[in-house]
């Protein structure tokens, strides 16, 4: 099988406070999001990469935690996952994407607490996005919803 390719464009237009930019997804299903400093790290309603981030993590793993504990008979009706993205300002200035946290709920017919748990810790080395983080700090906070 072929590799997947999946695309998304980005411009930027000016300098970094100023400035402003715009990103798209070749899919269609987003076109010309606006973006700026202000809604990067000034919290001004908008997105930012860092939510398209957390966005990408919390989809992949919930499809993830969701496959794993079918395979292993588990009937499950829902995984939702919150993905936090955290952007840490740096000593030397800047700022580095340090940790993402998976805030993770799920409904899911024959499994226990225990096993729901270590499903969520094991699903962190089969999701493909937690592989492309894996140098970041990736916490996962499981819950059991009966």
């Amino acid at each position: 099988m072929a590799d997947l390719e999946r695309s998304a464009e980005a411009v930027w237009r000016g300098d970094l406070r100023s400035g402003k930019g715009e990103f798209s997804a070749s899919s269609g299903v987003f076109k010309n999001a606006p973006y700026s400093f202000a809604t990067r790290f000034e919290q001004a309603p908008g997105t930012n990469p860092e939510e398209m981030l957390a966005a990408a993590h919390a989809a992949c793993y919930s499809m993830a935690l969701a496959n794993n504990l079918s395979k292993q008979g588990h009937k499950v009706e829902s995984i939702e996952t919150r993905g936090v993205c955290h952007l840490t300002p740096q000593p030397t200035g800047g700022f580095k994407i340090t940790k993402m946290e998976l805030i993770t709920r799920g409904k899911v017919e024959g499994v226990d607490e225990a096993a729901f748990k270590q499903a969520a810790e094991e699903t962190k080395k089969t999701c493909p996005v937690s592989g492309a983080l894996s140098a970041l700090e990736i916490v996962v906070m499981p819950t059991l919803v009966k």
